[in-house]
C-alpha cells in the first residue's frame, strides 16, 4: 500500500481550514460590531429631574341621540326582515379630552369614532415632558354632545420623581379618570 499524500488530497484540507478560520474571523467581526453598538452610544430615555406624563385612553363615546319609537305606518313601509320597533343612532359622540398642569392648560384634543358609521371607539395619546417634583393635574372628559361641560373630572396634587411615568387613563367600570 502507498500510504503517501499527494498534493491534491493536500489541497483540499487547506481550503477547509482556511475557510473555518475565514468564517471564525468573521463571526468575531460580528460580534463584536453587535457588542460595540448595544452599549455605545448612549441613549437616555428622559434628562435629568425629568418626569413623563402619558394621556393614553380609548372610549366610546355616548350615541349622539336618543332612541324613539317607530309609528306603525313606517313599520309597514319597511321590509318585514327589517321590523325593528325602536329605532337608535349608532354614531357616538367624539371623546375630548383636557388636561391642566399647575393651572396651565397643557393638552386639549378632541377624537372622533372610529368606523365607516362612526360607532367605534376614540382613541387619544399624548406625552408631556414636566419637571419632576410636586404638580397638580387636572383632567376633565368629555363623552356625550348633549351634555353642557365635561362628563368627568378628576383633580389630584402629585408628587413626580425624576423619570418617574404617570399615565392617565380611563376606566369605563368604575366611570373614573384614573392616574397609574
Amino acid at each position: 500500500m502507498n500510504t503517501k499524500t499527494t498534493t491534491a488530497d493536500a489541497a483540499p484540507q487547506a481550503l477547509t481550514l482556511r475557510s473555518w478560520l475565514g468564517q471564525a474571523v468573521l463571526y468575531a467581526l460580528f460580534a463584536l460590531f453587535i457588542g460595540t453598538f448595544s452599549r455605545w452610544p448612549l441613549y437616555k430615555h428622559l434628562p435629568p429631574d425629568v418626569a413623563l406624563i402619558k394621556l393614553s385612553l380609548v372610549h366610546s363615546g355616548k350615541p349622539v341621540g336618543d332612541c324613539r319609537q317607530r309609528s306603525a305606518e313606517e313599520l309597514a313601509k319597511m321590509p318585514p326582515n327589517m321590523r325593528v320597533a325602536t329605532s337608535c343612532p349608532r354614531e357616538r359622540s367624539a371623546v375630548i379630552v383636557e388636561v391642566d398642569i399647575d393651572g396651565e392648560r397643557a393638552v386639549r384634543t378632541e377624537a372622533a369614532p372610529s368606523g365607516l358609521s362612526k360607532d367605534g371607539s376614540s382613541a387619544i395619546y399624548a406625552r408631556l415632558s414636566v419637571p419632576a417634583g410636586e404638580r397638580l393635574i387636572d383632567v376633565r372628559m368629555k363623552d356625550d354632545v348633549r351634555s353642557k361641560g365635561f362628563d368627568y373630572r378628576l383633580e389630584r396634587r402629585v408628587t413626580l420623581a425624576p423619570a418617574q411615568v404617570l399615565v392617565i387613563d380611563f376606566d369605563p367600570d368604575s366611570g373614573a379618570i384614573k392616574l397609574q
